[in-house]
């Protein structure tokens, strides 16, 4: 009898996001690594905790796969793009990438609604709101890099953003959670 509760096509775009957040935690890994190594202790740590966090994210996705009935299928992982080359090159690719993974989380969420797989739907729903949390957290320390004077920020800002980034909260406040009382 066949257990699997996942079409085809939602068992093979769950795999692939699934690598895809296996290859952001990698990432995470490859500018955290560059960051240390350029002296940005606070950025790395900041990074390096990301990078755990999007192992989780693809712990979730394995777990899903798997109490769905699904096969879950573990594929190489692409090597990181390239060290950035300046802190605000290493926030803006950090943004970039965060872009491109929603994107392949909406293509998931439409798919489900399409199959009306109503179960894989409500699951990518965590992944929605975490994904505008790390688009918002991601603009954030743009601001903050844009604000410290961008690629030409200098010495002092970038020790100083680094201080603050070693001790940031990895959440972004949303939107949908502002209030009056609680702006």
């Amino acid at each position: 009898m066949n257990t699997n509760r996942l079409s085809p096509a939602i068992e093979a775009a769950l795999n692939e996001q699934m690598t895809r957040e296996a290859s952001a935690s990698q990432i995470y890994l490859a500018y955290g690594s560059w960051a240390d190594a350029n002296g940005y202790g606070g950025i790395s740590n900041f990074l390096f905790r990301h990078a755990h966090e999007e192992r989780n994210h693809m712990m979730k996705i394995l777990e899903y796969i798997l109490k769905r009935g699904g096969k879950v299928t573990i594929t190489a992982i692409p090597a990181p793009p390239s060290d950035p080359t300046s802190v605000n090159n290493c926030f803006e690719k950090v943004f970039q990438h965060e872009v491109d993974n929603t994107t392949s989380i909406y293509k998931i969420v439409k798919l489900s609604h399409d199959q009306e797989d109503w179960a894989t739907w409500n699951f990518m729903q965590w992944f929605v709101k975490e994904q505008t949390e790390e688009e918002n957290l991601a603009i954030s320390l743009l601001d903050k890099i844009k604000i410290a004077g961008g690629e030409n920020a200098k010495d002092e800002a970038l020790y100083s953003l680094d201080r603050d980034l070693e001790t940031t909260p990895d959440d972004a406040r949303l939107a949908q959670d502002v209030t009056t009382d609680n702006p």
